[in-house]
């Protein structure tokens, strides 16, 4: 079964910054729709009910914030994610999104497109997701980290020999932390 696209609106008078942006959420499997002020992002957001807003602050007729509040207001669109794209970056409208809840405060010039779409990407990733991948125990730190940790070297379970796998938990999916152990993918013991 295909999975869903994300629907990403973005909010933004600049054109120019607001194409490229359609491109590239659209390049990354996004469906896209956008607006070029927050009237009619407002609009738009009530009627299509996105999965996340993409805004800027200041606009024509509505800026990104009051469209923000106007947002919060109405149970349709209160809970949908919003990510403030900003050109200036200024603390107090950090703040200010913070207490509207937003989700990232992304500043355009010290942030690569790509990277912005990884951000918004990371919104939707769940926390608990666990992994268990090949460990090569002869690779780079593999022994290093033996020594430091007690094992063997050779990374085999104590219980049936078999070659340890690297479990992997994600807790934080924004920041992409992971909490690792080392399990046996055969008899299902955990090393501590």
């Amino acid at each position: 079964m295909e999975n869903k696209k994300l629907k990403i609106l973005i909010v933004d008078d600049d054109v120019e910054l607001c194409q490229m942006y359609v491109e590239i959420f659209q390049n990354a499997n996004f469906e896209v729709i956008s607006a070029r002020d927050g009237l009619e992002g407002l609009d738009l957001a009530t009627k299509e009910i996105p999965d996340v807003i993409f805004t800027g602050i200041v606009m024509p007729r509505m800026d990104g914030f009051s469209m923000i509040e106007s947002l919060k207001k109405t149970v349709m669109t209160s809970s949908i994610p919003i990510v403030i794209s900003s050109h200036m970056g200024r603390e107090e409208d950090k703040i200010r999104a913070e207490s509207l809840g937003v989700k990232d405060f992304i500043v355009r010039d010290t942030t690569r497109p790509i990277e912005v779409v990884e951000r918004i990407n990371s919104l939707f990733a769940q926390a608990g997701g666990e992994y268990e991948l090949e460990f090569n125990p002869y690779a780079l730190d593999a022994q290093k980290l033996a020594k430091e940790l007690n094992f063997q070297a050779s990374y085999l379970c104590l219980d049936c020999s078999e070659k340890l796998a690297l479990k992997l938990k994600l807790t934080n999916p924004k920041d992409r932390v992971f909490e690792a152990s080392f399990v046996c993918p055969k008899c299902g013991l955990v090393v501590k």
